[in-house]
């Protein structure tokens, strides 16, 4: 619910990093952004957070996640209906990309009326998590795609950069007309499927999960790629997160804690809220410390944390899905302990937002609050509290709190009763749409 796009090492997230160098060739109504439910209000918040609005228009909510080929197709469909024929990038919102990269890849601009154009980044070393892009004759300013190829192991990626071969980079330029004739060769049922009448939901229950390499890009003869000499990383693992972070005088990467390393050199340690993380004779290590999980690991072997993913994601486990801290469009709540019958969060509430207005059947709520001013709904009686103030909530009773103040509202809030989930929310009244 809450993934690397939007997670903060510096001032920016990746998101807005991606948002930001978009905003270098084109304006803002014409970034459109593909994601879900879920994350529809990152992307507005993040969006916002970086000076800009998005045309509501512009946020295209996928009904579920079918890979590549259907959120590349489904973009590209409403970017014709509201500008025509255009020339459109296609960017990841989870890379680190050099915005200067962005002048090169305008250049090709009008080699997209003639090729689907990819990106090739030159590789700086044998990368086995990566594809490659072997390369063939001239295309002025690139040069025609000849094969695409697999992650490979790390002899054959020395091989692949002996022969010239560029790392796939999933950056994409492509004109709506020629993309939309290549997909209807290659791809038939995906185009069928966005051509039938019918809302987003009714197609992306026929559409097949597919990639757009897979389902184009490696089919087709009018493929061209680019070569980028700039620095750019997918961070598809912590060992990525390290290259890319400031490190000390020997090589350690601390984030937000209080280290007390002894002998300890090339390590990624990521904790919080300053707890202190001592390490002793450790090397090349990553360890990652939050509320609900730990995980400590050789840096070589980061990539595997998906097969940890994988195993709580089959056991049904929600920390695989929510973690201690969840986001809301109005702010944010951390769970701070829990029984089958109480809860205990931290909430914070963003200046000048509200939650619902809703009840609850199965519990009640205390609230106290620490910082900020509390306007507080009640079976429509509507009052004040300031730190340290506190009401009471029962089950049954119609309430909303929201922050009028100009800094964050924060209040500790105590659920009792026999459920205490999710699911006991009956909304009758929310700004932003929720149901």
């Amino acid at each position: 619910m809450y993934p690397k796009q939007f997670l903060k090492f510096g001032e920016t997230s990746l998101f807005q990093e991606t948002v930001l160098r978009c905003l270098e060739v084109s304006d803002i109504s014409e970034v459109f952004v593909v994601t879900n439910e879920a994350q529809k209000f990152f992307v507005i918040g993040q969006i916002k957070e970086a000076g800009y609005s998005i045309p509501p228009e512009n946020i295209l909510i996928e009904p579920e996640g079918k890979n590549t080929l259907p959120a590349i197709f489904f973009g590209m469909k409403e970017i014709e209906k509201k500008f025509g024929d255009s020339i459109v990038g296609v960017f990841s919102s989870d890379h680190v990309l050099d915005r200067a990269a962005m002048a090169t890849i305008s250049s090709a601009e009008n080699l997209a009326s003639d090729y689907l154009v990819t990106f090739g980044v030159v590789p700086t070393f044998p990368h086995t998590g990566y594809g490659y892009i072997k390369a063939s004759e001239a295309c002025s300013p690139g040069y025609r795609v000849s094969e695409f190829r697999e992650k490979p192991d790390f002899e054959t990626a020395k091989k692949y950069i002996e022969e010239g071969c560029l790392w796939n980079s999933g950056m994409f330029l492509f004109e709506t007309r020629l993309f939309f004739e290549e997909a209807r060769k290659h791809a038939p049922s995906v185009y069928d499927c966005f051509e039938k009448e019918g809302d987003i939901n009714q197609i992306y229950e026929c559409v097949d999960n597919i990639s757009i390499d897979y389902g184009i890009m490696e089919k087709s003869d009018k493929v061209a790629v680019v070569r980028l000499d700039q620095k750019w990383s997918d961070l598809g693992n912590f060992a990525a997160i390290y290259d890319e972070l400031e490190k000390d005088s020997v090589g350690n990467v601390i984030h937000d804690c209080d280290p007390m390393l002894l002998n300890s050199d090339g390590n990624l340690v990521y904790s919080r809220c300053g707890k202190i993380v001592s390490l002793i004779d450790v090397k090349d290590m990553v360890v990652v410390d939050t509320s609900d999980a730990l995980l400590i690991c050789p840096k070589s072997s980061s990539q595997k944390v998906k097969e940890i993913v994988s195993e709580l994601k089959g056991r049904k486990d929600e920390r695989a899905f929510v973690g201690q801290t969840v986001y809301r469009p109005w702010g944010s709540y951390t769970l701070l302990d829990a029984s089958p019958g109480h809860k205990i969060k931290n909430i914070t509430v963003l200046s000048d937002h509200k939650l619902s207005l809703q009840l609850h059947y199965h519990r009640s709520e205390h609230w106290v609050v620490v910082k900020g001013m509390a306007c507080v709904e009640v079976d429509g009686k509507q009052f004040f509290l300031g730190p340290g103030e506190s009401t009471f909530i029962r089950a049954g009773q119609k309430h909303r709190l929201s922050n009028p103040g100009k800094l964050p509202l924060e209040i500790i809030e105590v659920q009792l009763g026999e459920l205490v989930d999710e699911e006991d929310i009956v909304r009758f009244d929310d700004v932003y749409g929720r149901r």
